[in-house]
């Protein structure tokens, strides 16, 4: 789901401080490491008061705020390091803060789901996991080591691999039901392990040990949509990440989403984006030079 490598920065400030986030295409999150802070979220919503521990994700990328209080003046960030931010002399809060671009083009159903602003309270015991992670990448932030950019990149996947997992934990309905059941989860597994496989809901529903209507019918509950519906929006998703990342020729990609031929691929990947696959090439890589300039 990611459209590109996530970054994280570490900033320690002293009270009054104020950080006005502009929107960004894809998700935001800030764990405070000392002190505290209040965040303002996107919207008309109340303030969020956050403790040493606590990690807030703003899942949609909409512009928000980090202050020390509510009536602090807000510095807009974007392009600005940490360095330049003004504070006072006041008590320090120390933040790591990051941002992921991800693919708004075709989100994932299971991050469209999410709500704007997710709220993980250290007192709350959340999982474990997410407390490792940000250990391992503030100590890696702090003392830049050989490998520290390979780490770095890594260490924010997962924490955006715990965060969502944290959330989904213990609801129900939608996605988090469709997660929870052994055996539309292991459909959605082999979907997205094997786009290629010829798939039928006979073939799904017989791997994961149901019956074809059962199996149809609990899919389209939980997930949203009919098994191979969902079938093809992965096929897609994948196929657009291949154009986007290399150069294999349409022929190879249409085989490795599950397409006999390159009309057939074209047909299909044109039905879902308005595009064909050479022209959806052609805009991904003029917008990524756009980006790198």
């Amino acid at each position: 789901m990611r459209a590109g490598e996530p970054t994280s920065a570490r900033c320690s400030l002293r009270a009054p401080w104020g950080m006005r986030f502009p929107a960004l295409g894809g998700a935001g999150f800030h764990v405070i490491l000392q002190g505290a802070a209040w965040m303002l979220p996107p919207g008309d919503a109340d303030p969020i008061r956050l403790n040493v521990g606590d990690v807030v994700f703003v899942s949609h990328g909409r512009s928000h705020a980090l202050v020390d209080d509510p009536k602090s003046p807000q510095f807009p960030m974007g392009g600005v390091a940490a360095e330049d931010i003004p504070d006072g002399d006041g008590p320090r809060t120390s933040m790591l803060c990051g941002s992921y671009y991800l693919n708004n083009i075709r989100p994932h159903p299971l991050i469209a789901a999410l709500p704007e602003v997710i709220h993980l309270p250290a007192k709350v015991a959340p999982e474990p996991g997410v407390r490792s992670i940000v250990e391992l990448l503030g100590a890696e932030m702090d003392e830049r080591q050989p490998g520290t950019s390979a780490a770095v990149p890594a260490l924010l996947d997962l924490l955006l691999l715990y965060i969502v997992r944290t959330w989904y934990h213990g609801k129900s309905g939608g996605w988090a039901s469709a997660l929870d059941d052994p055996a539309i989860s292991a459909a959605i597994g082999r979907i997205q392990q094997e786009p290629q496989a010829q798939w039928t809901v006979a073939g799904l529903a017989e791997h994961v040990g149901l019956s074809r209507a059962t199996f149809a019918r609990r899919f389209a509950e939980l997930v949203g949509e009919p098994p191979l519906s969902y079938l093809t929006w992965w096929r897609m998703t994948k196929a657009g990440q291949l154009l986007s990342r290399g150069d294999q020729p349409l022929a190879a990609i249409a085989r490795q989403v599950g397409y006999q031929s390159e009309f057939a691929f074209s047909k299909a990947f044109k039905r879902e984006f308005s595009l064909s696959p050479t022209d959806y090439r052609r805009q991904r890589r003029a917008g990524a030079r756009m980006v790198d300039a």
